[in-house]
């Protein structure tokens, strides 16, 4: 059994969870042991009582009580990535130095475990991409199973911290690119639909996604959040479908599939939001376009613009469409090389 010690928050060791930081110390001490001592006020930061949640910042005081040698097995040693799967992670590096990597997210391949989630998933393949670096690197941002495109990374935790800080503050740019059913009037604009949770259907929520709530309700609704996406039509297929873009400029769950739908224009292949069986007959409703077009998801992370969060120069990732999105581009005779990089900022149609 340990004594009583006052351990000082590390430079690169802030902006962490307690209980995270706690089990990188002491990894043989359980998850519930660590909630159970903050309940009883036996773990404190700066002479303060604090939860398991509570982020710590560098320069603060942790005690730590008095703490068996062994108390649960220590967590498992890394699973160790296919050669197949650590080749294919690989390949999906679009950018990297010593501070972050980009990847090109290929659609299907969740950022994360979870409920009804696979184990083959951005994080858990991401020791794959130490190369020269002795940790693999932390997500900072996220994007849905389905959706393709930019993904960064951090190499370092202090990158982590600088880089969370900054999607969280909205000083960085994200444009998507998306086919979606019919054309949207006018064609460049503004949607402001709040968002709120609506419970999935499964024992642990699975299935669950997000209701639109008009501006004028958002703030009398319980767990409705406002949420604002601006829009700009690029190309059109008659009054078929078109290619939109897209800039999130706030973060909520679904927020560009559920507002595109909420205007009656829902992401092409969104079986969640547009319906899974509804074929779009012209008349601008349908997540699906018949034929041999593909009925995966077109939603694409085509750019994240940021400043690097060492070198303070803007750093401007772009990532080719997937296969799938490249067929429908092909069919309608769509051409990336036509478009601006960034249709807000142009005079565009």
């Amino acid at each position: 059994m340990s004594r009583v010690q006052m351990v000082t928050v590390e430079e690169g060791e802030g902006d962490q969870r307690l209980d995270r930081w706690f089990k990188r110390k002491y990894p043989q001490i359980s998850q519930g042991r660590i909630e159970k001592m903050c309940r009883k006020g036996e773990i404190r930061v700066d002479g303060g009582r604090v939860k398991a949640a509570t982020r710590l910042e560098t320069g603060q005081q942790v005690r730590i009580p008095p703490l068996p040698d062994s108390e649960a097995p220590p967590p498992p040693k890394r699973t160790r990535v296919t050669e197949a799967d650590a080749k294919f992670i690989r390949s999906c590096v679009i950018y990297r130095d010593d501070q972050v990597i980009a990847l090109n997210k290929p659609p299907g391949l969740p950022v994360q475990g979870g409920s009804g989630q696979s184990d083959r998933h951005v994080d858990a393949l991401a020791e794959a991409l130490m190369f020269d670096l002795d940790e693999k690197p932390r997500l900072v941002h996220r994007l849905d199973k389905d959706t393709s495109g930019v993904l960064l990374m951090a190499r370092t935790r202090s990158v982590a911290a600088a880089l969370t800080a900054s999607f969280r503050h909205r000083e960085t740019r994200k444009i998507y690119w998306a086919a979606v059913a019919g054309v949207p009037h006018p064609k460049h604009g503004t949607i402001k639909y709040g968002l709120v949770k609506a419970p999935g259907h499964g024992a642990r929520g699975e299935g669950e996604k997000m209701i639109a709530v008009h501006p004028r309700d958002v703030d009398v609704t319980e767990g409705a959040k406002r949420a604002t996406t601006d829009y700009a039509v690029l190309a059109q297929a008659g009054g078929r479908t078109c290619w939109t873009a897209l800039i999130p400029v706030t973060g909520r769950t679904h927020q560009l599939r559920a507002h595109m739908a909420e205007i009656g224009h829902p992401i092409i292949g969104d079986g969640k939001y547009g319906g899974s069986g509804q074929e779009n007959l012209g008349d601008g409703w349908g997540a699906h376009l018949g034929g041999d077009l593909s009925k995966k998801l077109h939603l694409h992370a085509r750019s994240l613009t940021l400043e690097h969060p060492v070198t303070r120069a803007q750093l401007h990732l772009v990532a080719p469409l997937p296969d799938h999105m490249v067929r429908t581009w092909e069919t309608f005779q769509w051409q990336p090389s036509d478009v601006p990089a960034d249709p807000f900022e142009e005079d565009w149609g």
